[in-house]
């Protein structure tokens, strides 16, 4: 029984309630009022001081202040980025979440700052941490998808799911630690594949290295999960940075790495083995000293490489690196000048990159051998002489005799890695490999076909550590004519249009045959002329069928609204307000005292504008920016009788570049507005529902918002490859090794700049309408559609692949997925398979939510009920 003799408990004391205190809650009062009235007069930073006060005096008004707050914090945010103060805006952020520290919305916005800032894995931390607290929040999905493919290049994936590379790799190191090397530096040791085959191999002691912190914090957890934590000492450095003994004991006897890109040295692989064999390696064996064990020597996994090399013609790759064309949408382009890509060999830019990358056997419609594959570099990585002197190399010069027709367009090269002696990879595009080419376009201002019997010559240098091959020259009937040299401009000069036929024709050898007669053996005496695009904006350039189709459209737009006002009269209050002019009007295309306004605000280069200059009595406003290209769109004006007046770049006349989407004056509208609605990648672009509304509020009666709506279609489809892109699949890839769930955190569902004409892949459906985005009639749009799709062929569906139907009007229209697109497709990647059987349904459910489309997918059991596959978000 309780002991009857112990002393009661004293009971607990009711707490005091808090005296209101009048002074403060008047001083709360007032800066409330503040805050909210400087909020009205759009004094941002003077109502965020006001707020924080608030909220630190009265933290009861949060929940009745937290929108407001954040709406001031956000536009603060945006005046101090663009004022360059960016301690400050850090601070602010780090002031609301000490108010604020789960609101997603605020963690999200202040990671979306920290990306652009170029912090992306500090970003990449803050989506993640928004997504923890909110796992539907579509912004911070979004956000995160986005930088997760900064963080952990796709290339991460198939690289891993590649069992042959891994297996070969896995061979050499263990022949290399069994024969004695038991001390092992892997350098750029990304997931640690390498550093743990070392391991496992018997290595006494193992270092690995890597720059990237995601990809450093993945290689600590995937060590720790496959039990070697400890046993793997992981540094998270440059190999460049790394000392002995500071970093490591002592010199190690064996360096692994595939620090290589597509062209072989852009990883910087010459740099990290140099320095390794000067500070971190053994020497190497000597044949003067063959006695010395292999404990004792050092060595480099892979021992070297051979570089191999070919000429092509290729119709893609033509059209992302030069004009092909010699008219756009009616406007003639040989004033526009040389445009090239930023992808070039040549000694006059060094701000260019020698190479891209492009997969050959999966570019829409193939290319063509010109030359058989020659040997363009051999490299030894344990001779440590040949590594250094790799950069000091004179010039080489190799004569190809030219074996097929065609016209000359690039030279794509690939490379054997030899592992050891007895073991290699290939990265050539026969192989079936998880490497993609480097692909070096020919620059030059002129098709230059080839035929059997010429000989091509290719110089080959090492200039700072990037492999360059230049095709430099043609040798033909004893003679050797420059590439770089160019036509004489009396002469005609044909382009075949992108789309015309590849091969050389009658008139591409007259051409030849003129441009031979006019060039000489010698180089040019001064650096040639040019302007740069990127590829995206080359590519759109040569696509003919969307020029035309926008010149008809405006067109047809401007001549219901001339025929409207002829109707109606001059209207009054529309257009923009015009300076008069000093010169009579010169011409029909001059934009006279009231004329038609049109705005675009496309992404990038782009010529629409001028197109619509060109129709007459239109005052046209591009949005392209850099001062070069606005020279190239005068010197298109003034070679196709456009009036200087009609043309003017609205970037220079708009102070916040943020708030492009305005009128043209106080008093006036737009008669037609131009939206970029979709990135090259294949996604719609971001916030377009938001723009579009904005912009219906900115156009004139009849006025038109370019293009009015866009249909998104998709199929089902069963595609190993995008699996094999998109996620690692299961331990047996990697050897047996725990890493997909750590690397799978990084998967994007959205595979982008897809060519879906030569996916491998089997169509397990026929096309079908999946969503309308309507960007002239807000009440025709829904957020919710579902959509049913009927199997023609049983299999499993791994992906939803999707394009898009632009519409520009009722009866013009366009597609991105032809053969003349600049834009790729792009592919939602399910993360389970779903079996279906010929004759299934699939129902499709597809949501918009600021114009981000997320699909989910299921399949139609047979007792009627649904079950649910998959859910993912497109932009």
């Amino acid at each position: 029984m309780p002991n009857t003799s112990t002393r009661p408990k004293r009971g607990r004391r009711n707490r005091r309630v808090p005296r209101e205190d009048p002074a403060r809650n008047e001083l709360v009062s007032r800066s409330l009022e503040s805050a909210q009235q400087c909020l009205f007069n759009q004094d941002y930073g003077t109502a965020f001081v006001h707020y924080l006060l608030v909220l630190n005096l009265a933290p009861v008004l949060k929940d009745f202040a937290s929108e407001s707050f954040r709406f001031t914090l956000f536009k603060w945010a945006d005046e101090l980025d663009s004022l360059g103060r960016i301690q400050d805006l850090f601070d602010c952020y780090e002031q609301a979440l000490e108010l604020f520290p789960t609101d997603e919305v605020i963690i999200n916005s202040m990671g979306e700052h920290l990306f652009r800032m170029g912090f992306r894995d500090e970003a990449a931390g803050h989506f993640h941490k928004a997504l923890k607290l909110k796992p539907d929040y579509p912004e911070a999905k979004e956000n995160f998808y986005r930088v997760a493919n900064w963080l952990v290049e796709r290339w991460h994936f198939l690289m891993l799911n590649d069992r042959r590379r891994n297996h070969k790799y896995q061979q050499a190191i263990q022949k290399a630690v069994e024969g004695g090397c038991n001390t092992v530096l892997d350098i750029g040791t990304g997931t640690g594949i390498l550093g743990m085959c070392a391991k496992k191999a018997g290595a006494a002691e193992v270092y690995a290295c890597e720059l990237s912190k995601t990809m450093y914090e993945l290689a600590c957890e995937v060590v720790t999960a496959n039990g070697m934590n400890g046993r793997i000492k992981i540094l998270h450095m440059k190999s460049l940075e790394m000392e002995v003994p500071k970093d490591i004991p002592k010199r190690v006897s064996l360096v692994v790495t595939e620090t290589v890109d597509a062209g072989l040295f852009g990883e910087g692989i010459i740099e990290s083995l140099i320095h390794a064999w000067n500070h971190l390696l053994l020497p190497p064996q000597s044949t003067q000293d063959p006695s010395r064990p292999p404990s004792q020597a050092g060595r480099v996994i892979p021992a070297g490489a051979t570089v191999f090399g070919m000429a092509v013609q290729c119709l893609e790759i033509r059209r992302h690196h030069r004009l092909c064309v010699s008219e756009i949408g009616g406007l003639a382009t040989a004033a526009a000048g040389e445009l090239h890509s930023p992808v070039s060999c040549s000694s006059e830019d060094d701000s260019t990159e020698p190479y891209t990358t492009e997969r050959l056997s999966r570019l829409p419609g193939g290319y063509t051998p010109l030359t058989e594959p020659f040997n363009a570099l051999d490299i030894d990585f344990n001779n440590v002489q040949e590594l250094e002197g790799l950069c000091s190399r004179e010039v080489s010069r190799v004569r190809l005799p030219v074996t097929g027709e065609g016209l000359l367009d690039a030279l794509a090269v690939w490379f054997q890695l030899h592992l050891d002696q007895q073991s290699s990879l290939s990265t050539g595009p026969k192989e079936d490999t998880c490497w993609e080419q480097a692909i070096y376009p020919v620059q030059t201002p002129h098709n230059f076909p080839l035929r059997p019997g010429d000989e091509l010559i290719v110089e080959i240098s090492c200039r700072d550590a990037y492999l360059r091959l230049c095709s430099v020259a043609v040798a033909r009937d004893g003679r050797e004519f420059r590439l770089d040299d160019c036509l004489d401009p009396d002469k005609p000069r044909n382009n075949p249009g992108p789309s015309g036929n590849p091969n050389p024709s009658l008139n591409a050898e007259a051409e030849l045959c003129s441009a031979l007669a006019c060039l000489g053996t010698e180089q040019s005496s001064g650096p040639r002329d040019y302007t740069m695009l990127e590829c995206a904006e080359m590519a759109l350039l040569n696509n003919q069928p969307y020029h035309d189709s926008f010149r008809r459209a405006l067109a047809k737009l401007i001549t219901n609204l001339k025929d409207a006002r002829s109707v109606q009269g001059p209207s009054q209050g529309q257009g923009l307000e015009v300076m008069p002019l000093t010169d009579p009007p010169s011409g029909p295309m001059d934009p006279g005292p009231d004329p038609f306004y049109v705005l675009d605000v496309s992404e990038g280069f782009s010529v629409l504008s001028l197109m619509a200059a060109s129709q007459g009595q239109v005052k046209a406003y591009s949005s392209v920016e850099k001062t070069q290209h606005q020279a190239v769109l005068r010197r298109l004006a003034r070679a196709n009788g456009v009036p200087e007046e009609a043309l003017e770049f609205w970037l220079n006349q708009v102070e916040d570049e943020q708030a492009v989407l305005q009128r043209p004056s106080r008093e006036k509208l737009w008669s037609a507005i131009i939206l970029d609605c979709v990135e090259t990648c294949g996604l719609v672009r971001q916030k377009l529902m938001e723009k579009a509304t904005l912009a219906r509020c900115l156009l004139e009666d009849g006025g038109q918002i370019f293009p009015e709506r866009i249909v998104l279609y998709g199929m089902l489809v069963e595609s190993d490859t995008l699996l094999l892109e998109s996620a690692v699949q299961g331990q047996e890839p990697t050897l047996g090794f725990n890493i997909a769930p750590f690397i799978n955190q990084f998967t994007v569902p959205v595979h982008v700049f897809l060519d879906l004409s030569t996916l491998q892949c089997r169509h397990l459906s026929d096309s079908v309408e999946l969503f309308i985005l309507d960007l002239m009639n807000t009440n025709a749009n829904y957020t919710n559609r579902d959509v049913k799709v009927q199997a023609s062929a049983s299999g499993r569906v791994t992906a939803v692949p999707f394009w898009y139907q632009i519409h520009l009007n009722e009866e013009i229209s366009l597609s991105t997925f032809n053969q003349d697109s600049h834009w790729k497709q792009a592919a939602v990647v399910l993360h389970q398979p779903l079996a279906v059987r010929e004759g299934d349904w699939v129902r499709l459910a597809v949501t918009l939510q600021k114009s981000s489309i997320s699909i989910s997918a299921s399949i139609e059991e047979e007792a009627g009920e649904t079950g649910t596959v998959d859910s993912v978000r497109v932009r």
